[in-house]
């Protein structure tokens, strides 16, 4: 009996370690429908967080909602719209619409996309196009955080004018809440 409960661990793993491979597919397969999902011309999300005197904005989109096509900026065109884009979202303070009487300074800010990278071509070897998108991470401090009152997207949406709907996510002082903002209904309230 003692040699069969020893023997257990060995017959059945397996049969473990196929179950795991399965599930380890299942959830990449899961993973890869999600992301191709989240990924629609036309939309971005935005998530904003207030914590004291620290400001945290994240923002998500299809570079083609930013710029304007999807594929390496390899004409002189393609690369100055790269460039400017790129410029225009170094800019939180103005594109979010952040009250100045908030005193609000950017302490950190992560501008990221293949686009913006001349060496990383868009389109796979079968010529099919990838995806691309523009993810920006930023880090304000508010000296007088009480006097945000919320967010204003409008000058987003006038740079960015293939930008129609904002997914938006807020934790502030009156707690979670979602939007979704349009060039007509651009602001989320703290």
């Amino acid at each position: 009996m003692r040699r069969l409960l020893l023997a257990l661990p060995f017959t059945l793993l397996p049969l473990t370690t196929g179950l795991m491979a399965a599930e380890h597919a299942n959830e990449h397969e899961h993973e890869e429908h999600a992301s191709l999902a989240a990924h629609e011309h036309g939309a971005a999300q935005i998530n904003a967080a207030l914590d004291g005197k620290t400001l945290e904005l994240t923002l998500e989109s299809p570079t083609m909602n930013i710029v304007g096509f999807e594929h390496a900026a390899k004409s002189p065109a393609d690369q100055a719209a790269a460039a400017k884009a790129k410029q225009q979202l170094q800019d939180p303070l103005a594109l979010f619409g952040i009250a100045a009487s908030a005193g609000c300074s950017v302490t950190t800010q992560e501008v990221s996309s293949a686009l913006f990278t001349a060496a990383t071509p868009a389109a796979s070897n079968t010529g099919a196009e990838e995806h691309s998108d523009v993810d920006a991470n930023y880090s304000l401090t508010c000296t007088h955080p009480e006097k945000l009152q919320g967010i204003d997207l409008s000058e987003l949406f006038k740079r960015f004018p293939a930008t129609l709907k904002i997914k938006a996510q807020l934790i502030g002082r009156n707690g979670q809440q979602g939007a979704e903002l349009s060039s007509s209904n651009p602001r989320l309230s703290f």
